[in-house]
């Protein structure tokens, strides 16, 4: 079984250690680095072998900027990222896609990037 690499870019800092937490629990999750700032965020990616990042909370002003300068550099990579008001979480993937987790807990959350994987997993040729 592979070990889902993630990263997480959250605030409050007791957000940031419920998932963590949550993470820690899942026998084929890891949590190689943990950020607060974008510019370290684009550099942890860049310099981590990571298959998602969570960023916490997501502005309700659009699109996060950040989503789309990682997705250019690692198209592979999954970006979950979650509203301010904690009622809804978006992933984000390449080629502009965006899928909208209403209500989302930590599994739904944690069912979202295992599939998106496992879905691009699956689209690879050997």
């Amino acid at each position: 079984m592979q070990t889902i690499k993630v990263i997480l870019a959250s605030r409050p800092k007791i957000l940031s250690d419920v998932i963590r937490n949550l993470i820690d629990c899942q026998p084929d999750m890891q949590v190689v680095g943990e950020v607060l700032d974008p510019i370290e965020l684009l550099i942890a990616v860049m310099a981590t072998p990571v298959d998602a990042v969570i960023v916490t909370p997501l502005a309700s002003t659009g699109d996060p900027k950040i989503c789309h300068h990682l997705l250019a550099e690692r198209p592979r990579l999954k970006i979950i990222a979650l509203s301010e008001e904690g009622d809804a979480a978006f992933l984000y993937e390449s080629k502009s896609r965006k899928k909208r987790i209403d209500e989302p807990s930590g599994q739904l959350i944690l069912s979202a990037i295992r599939e998106s994987i496992n879905r691009n997993q699956k689209g690879k040729k050997p």
